[in-house]
């Protein structure tokens, strides 16, 4: 399903005809580390960094939390869908405008607002407290067949993130390294999704309100589960070194061993 991705950079102002006498009581710019430099040289680098920016971080998948635990707790406690509702969508407005207030990135927060306010419509539509996560359900069940699909077609989602980072968005596709490292990770991306899945969706087609339980598995299921997936790539991405090459040629370097 890594912090929260850095905001826009100023920009630079323009160079001057003349040169100008530095101030020597002024700091001078600090010399890139050799970790900077050595940033996204490989593949494995890459990766781990986008995987880091799609999730947003422990804040990013605390806020797609919140909402959900706002709603199945008050329901469990009033047994008011209304009251459930709008402590969810209350919950996420309110982590909304800490992210305006603090001048960050409201991605995720918008996110988990679009989130819950689908999940609340269907609540209030069938009155049922557990029809809340059947859009998640749903989303879960067609993300995994869309990944398992593009494995199937040998066109694994995670080999687009390396597209990005390299500018080229298929060359990644000619190294048949990179492609089944592409498969490997799409498929741990895959497993949360279908694990979701396979334990709610049972739970939501029982008989009597589900929707204590199913808050709970959503919550358990969500970001932990996601953390699991992502750990398990990590492990999988610190195995290789993959070397990138991103301007003389368009297609990746293979691997040298």
């Amino acid at each position: 399903m890594s912090e929260d991705v850095g905001e826009a950079a100023a920009t630079a102002p323009s160079t001057p005809s003349t040169p100008s006498t530095p101030d020597p009581s002024a700091p001078s710019e600090p010399e890139p580390g050799p970790e900077a430099e050595a940033a996204h040289d490989t593949v494995e680098a890459a990766v781990r960094a986008q995987l880091a920016k799609a999730l947003g971080g422990v804040r990013g998948m605390v806020e797609a939390a919140v909402p959900t635990l706002a709603f199945t707790g008050t329901y469990v406690g009033t047994d008011e869908i209304k009251t459930a509702v709008a402590a969810g969508v209350g919950a996420a407005v309110v982590l909304l405008l800490v992210r305006i207030a603090q001048r960050s990135n409201p991605q995720f927060v918008l996110n988990s607002l679009v989130g819950i306010g689908i999940a609340a419509f269907f609540a209030l539509r069938s009155g049922k407290a557990e029809d809340a996560f059947l859009p998640g359900i749903l989303l879960n069940a067609g993300y995994a067949v869309a990944m398992i699909f593009s494995i199937a077609v040998r066109w694994p989602v995670v080999g687009f993130i390396i597209g990005s980072v390299t500018g080229d968005p298929t060359a990644w596709r000619s190294d048949p390294g990179i492609l089944k490292l592409c498969m490997r990770l799409t498929w741990l991306l895959v497993l949360p999704c279908a694990v979701r899945v396979a334990v709610q969706y049972p739970i939501y087609l029982a008989d009597g309100d589900q929707s204590g339980l199913l808050g709970a598995a959503k919550i358990v299921m969500g970001w932990p589960l996601q953390v699991a997936a992502l750990a398990a790539m990590l492990w999988l991405l610190a195995r290789g070194r993959t070397p990138i090459e991103r301007d003389e040629d368009p297609v990746l370097n293979p691997r040298d061993s």
